[in-house]
């Protein structure tokens, strides 16, 4: 199988509760593969720069339009495959903080209805106790440096 190379970026989006906002989904090409949670967020574009992406991302998934990702606060290579397709892709994260509001679905790609089936906020404490899998799989201690870096800062 041809390894195709992708960029990605991805939101932090936590709200005035500290709690991350994760999607559940899986591959339909591999239902054996079962279903993970992850954060918003999607291919880079062509011509795009990751932070627009990474807003753009989050308007489509949420129906939250902001107009700063703020700076990059994790990088990661991954590897992975979805639908067919093994990926080599580097993503970038923002943090973005808000409010609580509503997950609008309206934007979805027919990948995304294809593929998600449900989104939750969740607690550092429900992240820690869980079984389930969650990406990036060290969610919950870059959660916590980020919370502590502010409170420094």
């Amino acid at each position: 199988m041809k390894v195709r190379r992708r960029r990605a970026a991805r939101i932090l989006l936590v709200d005035e509760a500290g709690r991350v906002l994760l999607l559940r989904g899986g591959d339909p090409a591999r239902p054996q593969a079962g279903t993970w949670w992850f954060t918003p967020g999607g291919g880079v574009e062509d011509g795009e720069g990751a932070a627009a992406a990474a807003l753009r991302e989050l308007r489509e998934e949420t129906g939250l339009q902001l107009n700063d990702a703020g700076p990059v606060v994790l990088r990661r290579h991954v590897e992975h495959e979805f639908e067919g397709q093994l990926y080599s892709q580097d993503e970038e994260f923002f943090l973005v903080r808000c409010a609580v509001f509503e997950v609008d679905t309206a934007g979805w790609t027919a990948t995304e209805r294809r593929v998600v089936e449900e989104h939750r906020w969740w607690s550092t404490e429900a992240l820690r106790r869980t079984a389930e899998t969650v990406h990036p799989e060290d969610l919950v201690l870059v959660l916590k440096r980020l919370e502590g870096a502010q409170s420094r800062g």
